[in-house]
């Protein structure tokens, strides 16, 4: 990393990040230019960065290239733009692909975290004034989720980042930027799962996994952990799973399967595989009068839910979710502090440490189905 420094202003930053030039087809590690942050932006010095399943499906389908992925993302902050008055430079952050504005309808309004103003940002682009802070030999290089963590540096808005103890590992809780948080405030926050209920997971990944050691710590009864591979069944167990079925070893449907499990239907129902046949069949699953369904996987392909009317008229609910509920400023702090006291468990969600080089295997991995969280570390 070079840069022209300057006590007055940042200055233009060259560094190493990961670029997708054509979906699918191996990151490239290439020498890109960074802009300094523009006003209320902050540049980060990322640490380490976790790959999400998100990740995986843009990389493989999306068009806006040239383009650096990466959400899930710690890092220590080394300058700020013009109005920042939240961080300094030094401090220990998340960078979070949703913020929160703190002023907006939703913001305010104690029922929402979709910030109307720092909510996704699909264009490549900064919120503030549409353009990227990222460049190759003059030609811009599109952001993704306003994070674009596969890099040494990115810049964000101060809105999507958080600051947290400086104690805290950043090589763990970046996890907490994205999907193990999602799961737990699916459960706690939008299900709001009961003490003794039943609950049924379809996709234990990180995310579902972060699902049923919420449901675990709300007391949940039964938690059935739904999944195509059978080599999860172990570990689910120390999540809170109580049973595990793998769908492609029966031979009726697996709703019917669940309801003759659960007596009758579970109370809670969460899809996490980002497949719409997968929403309708967790729809199928849950109990008639009062079964609730929860849908946080993104969907690749049909983004349709198709559901007969009749499943809703018997009582049963369908609801989805982004980032679990939480307004990441306002409530990630106390996530973090839950895991600093041994609360809840994020190390045992990180199968592979892998150097920043090593980005392409950690693709490989997550594409094979070999491993739950691959932390990418900047430095050797």
């Amino acid at each position: 990393m070079s840069s022209s420094s300057s006590h007055e202003q940042p200055q233009v930053i060259t560094c190493k990040a990961a670029v997708t030039w054509r979906a699918g087809e191996p990151l490239v590690m290439e020498e890109v230019e960074v802009s300094p942050p523009q006003p209320l932006e902050i540049r980060i010095k990322v640490v380490c960065t976790s790959l999400c399943r998100s990740d995986l499906s843009a990389w493989e389908s999306q068009s806006l290239l040239p383009r650096i992925f990466g959400h899930e993302a710690a890092g220590i902050v080394e300058s700020i733009g013009e109005g920042v008055t939240e961080f300094e430079k030094g401090d220990h952050v998340l960078a979070v692909f949703t913020g929160e504005c703190g002023s907006c309808r939703h913001c305010i309004s104690g029922k929402s975290n979709m910030c109307q103003v720092l909510g996704m940002e699909r264009r490549g682009l900064m919120h503030s004034d549409q353009k990227t802070r990222f460049s190759i030999k003059g030609k811009p290089v599109y952001h993704y989720c306003a994070v674009s963590s596969f890099s040494e540096y990115t810049v964000v808005h101060s809105g999507c980042a958080v600051k947290v103890h400086p104690l805290a590992p950043l090589h763990k809780i970046c996890l907490l930027s994205c999907g193990a948080a999602a799961g737990l405030g699916a459960a706690w926050n939008v299900a709001d799962v009961q003490r003794g209920s039943s609950v049924v997971i379809f996709g234990l990944g990180t995310v579902g996994l972060s699902v049923a050691q919420g449901a675990k710590l709300r007391g949940a009864a039964q938690i059935i952990g739904v999944d195509i591979n059978s080599s999860k069944a172990e570990q689910a167990k120390i999540f809170g799973v109580t049973d595990f079925i793998n769908s492609n070893d029966i031979s009726e449907p697996i709703h019917q399967v669940i309801k003759r499990m659960t007596g009758g239907g579970a109370d809670f129902s969460f899809e996490c595989v980002g497949d719409t046949g997968v929403a309708t069949t967790a729809l199928q699953s849950c109990s008639d009068g009062w079964g609730m369904t929860v849908t946080l996987g993104v969907p690749k392909v049909k983004p349709e839910v198709s559901a007969h009317y009749g499943l809703f008229l018997s009582g049963k609910s369908l609801k989805g979710t982004l980032f679990g509920g939480w307004k990441p400023k306002s409530d990630l702090p106390s996530l973090i502090e839950k895991y600093m006291n041994k609360e809840i468990m994020i190390d045992e969600l990180v199968t592979h440490d892998l150097v920043f080089d090593d980005i392409n295997e950690a693709f490989e991995l997550m594409r094979e189905g070999k491993c739950l969280r691959c932390v990418l570390h900047m430095s050797k």
